[in-house]
């Protein structure tokens, strides 16, 4: 470990991630108090403790107070000289710790406004980061953290080889699902660029290719450790990527307390029993069924809501259509077990299931339901974008959500999948 750290001291970064990244998500967290509480977890050399110190907060408010920990004292050293250099000393508190293991005393309950964990999480888990930082969270409080994941839902062998042995990844879904089952609501997902990626593995290719190496055995360890890293990105980086999320723990009454999910085999007679229940008619049950065996069908993007029990409280599917050929998702059925109904599990599903598609980079979703309820999911009339349905349907009942602003919005007429029967 010794041997790791000094081949990456002096290094810009110690993750992917950029300035432009950081502020994005720091955006997701809004609104933060005045003057808000920071503690940055696994903070290297401190690029993301310094932006929050000088930006975080409200306007002229003059940034935030940070905490910054990280088990390496030349990390922190060298954060110490920057916050100096850059005015920020008074901000930015430094201390040396295990990120996993915070001592009590030191790091009381209710204490912060915001944690961040850029590319650190992975060390202990992300699971295991959001359920020991959660009591560190003064009410009201945000979790930032950023993890690696697949990003290709078969990812190759050689991908596989490398990280189920350093850190075995999941999908965003998987993450998303992870996130909710830990008790916390989604505020906003974020995929690094390919930048990111750049801005710190350029630097470390650099330092690999101009070391000295030695006698050392750890050196020589950790010199062959980076070079499979950097040529595992060279061969695979397709196939995985950083992603960024603003998580906020689920509070009684907001709505969201219900962990939401990618639907298993062993959900299917439950999701059809929601569905019956739902509507009082085997309609969209029978839909849902057949919809399963369509070539419309898009594994992963049917999801549920867990009750208390582990039981299925709600379902929401995304099939594919089309708007005078070109590729949308229709939102149909969602299904909430009317006991539940209310309760906030139908909203938990459906934002559950817009965010997975969204990072699986789907653009345009639409959906035929109430226009009550589904404008607080960001939908709009779908007559804006001239999208009309092939029968009569009120206008202000055909509803679009826009998942990606750079993928230009078709119009036309919307083709359903032949279950649909339309």
């Amino acid at each position: 470990m010794q041997a790791f750290f000094t081949l990456h001291r002096g290094l810009p970064r110690q993750a992917p991630g950029s300035d432009a990244s950081t502020r994005h998500l720091l955006s997701l967290c809004e609104p933060l108090p005045e003057r808000p509480r920071v503690l940055d977890l696994g903070c290297g050399p401190g690029p993301s403790a310094l932006l929050l110190a000088a930006e975080a907060g409200r306007p002229g408010s003059g940034g935030a107070e940070v905490t910054a920990v990280d088990l390496y004292e030349p990390f922190l050293e060298e954060l110490r000289r920057a916050a100096t250099a850059r005015g920020l000393a008074d901000r930015v508190r430094t201390v040396r710790a295990d990120m996993g293991a915070l001592p009590l005393e030191d790091f009381q309950d209710g204490s912060y406004d915001l944690i961040w964990a850029e590319g650190s999480a992975y060390v202990i888990g992300f699971a295991t980061a959001l359920a020991r930082w959660r009591r560190l969270l003064a009410p009201g409080g945000t979790i930032v953290l950023t993890e690696c994941e697949w990003t290709v839902e078969e990812p190759s062998a050689g991908a596989r080889a490398f990280w189920d042995e350093q850190c075995p990844l999941r999908t965003t879904a998987g993450n998303v699902a992870a996130a909710q089952a830990a008790g916390y609501r989604v505020l906003g997902v974020h995929r690094l660029p390919d930048s990111d990626w750049a801005g710190y593995y350029g630097p470390l290719a650099e330092r690999v290719r101009t070391h000295p190496g030695g006698e050392d055995p750890a050196t020589t360890a950790a010199l062959a450790a980076a070079r499979e890293e950097l040529g595992v990105r060279a061969r695979h980086g397709h196939e995985y990527g950083y992603t960024g999320y603003a998580l906020r723990p689920v509070t009684a009454g907001d709505g969201g307390a219900w962990p939401a999910r990618p639907e298993t085999p062993a959900d299917v007679a439950a999701v059809r029993n929601v569905n019956l229940t739902a509507f009082g008619t085997p309609l969209e049950a029978d839909l849902v069924d057949a919809l399963r065996h369509d070539d419309s069908w898009v594994p992963g993007l049917s999801y549920v809501a867990e009750g208390p029990d582990g039981s299925v409280a709600a379902h929401a599917l995304l099939t594919v259509c089309a708007v005078d050929g070109v590729r949308a998702l229709a939102l149909a059925p969602v299904a909430t077990d009317p006991a539940l109904q209310r309760s906030g599990a139908g909203s938990s599903v459906v934002r559950a299931l817009l965010a997975a598609a969204k990072e699986r980079g789907e653009s345009l979703v639409l959906v035929l339901g109430h226009p009550e309820y589904y404008p607080r999911f960001g939908f709009v009339p779908a007559s804006r974008f001239g999208i009309r349905a092939p029968f009569e349907v009120p206008d202000e009942a055909l509803m679009a959500l826009v998942l990606d602003d750079s993928v230009p919005v078709p119009a036309g007429t919307i083709s359903y999948p032949a279950p649909f029967g339309v």
